[in-house]
């Protein structure tokens, strides 16, 4: 199965000098947890809603004066809409992440694929197995 055949469409973005306030409330308006960050039609990191509570809220700073590019994570693993979910999934085991952006063949932004869309679309097994090596746990940041 192709990736563009399961991913989410018409994924929301933000530039890496957006306010977090504004992409919090873009986060709870879409219900959405991950939002790409786009620079020059390229994408340049990734904000989560964890981003959000790690390095803004537990630091106590201001979400009205801190911007994106202060918080988010910098660069991004990314796949085309052409390739196979199994590529996908290589993807997020290695680099434990359960969201990729989905890019076209001019590398613009056309959606997401999460681990979510492949256990709706694809295979539950599959899916846990994803959940497994993306779950493996870190080391602590110091």
């Amino acid at each position: 199965m192709k990736i563009r055949e399961m991913m989410t469409k018409e994924t929301r973005s933000v530039s890496p000098d957006t306010p977090v306030i504004e992409v919090a409330g873009l986060m709870r308006l879409h219900d959405i947890g991950v939002v790409p960050v786009v620079e020059d039609g390229r994408i340049v990191g990734m904000l989560t809603d964890r981003d959000i509570v790690l390095q803004v809220v537990a630091d106590g700073d201001d979400p009205r004066s801190t911007v994106v590019r202060d918080v988010m994570s910098t660069g991004s693993i990314s796949v085309n809409e052409n390739q196979e979910v199994d590529e996908a999934v290589a993807l997020m085991e290695k680099y434990q992440v359960r969201r990729l952006p989905v890019l076209n063949a001019d590398s613009k932004l056309v959606g997401i694929v999460s681990l979510g869309d492949i256990a709706v679309d694809v295979h539950a097994g599959l899916s846990g197995k994803v959940l497994k090596e993306v779950s493996e746990p870190a080391a602590p940041r110091l």
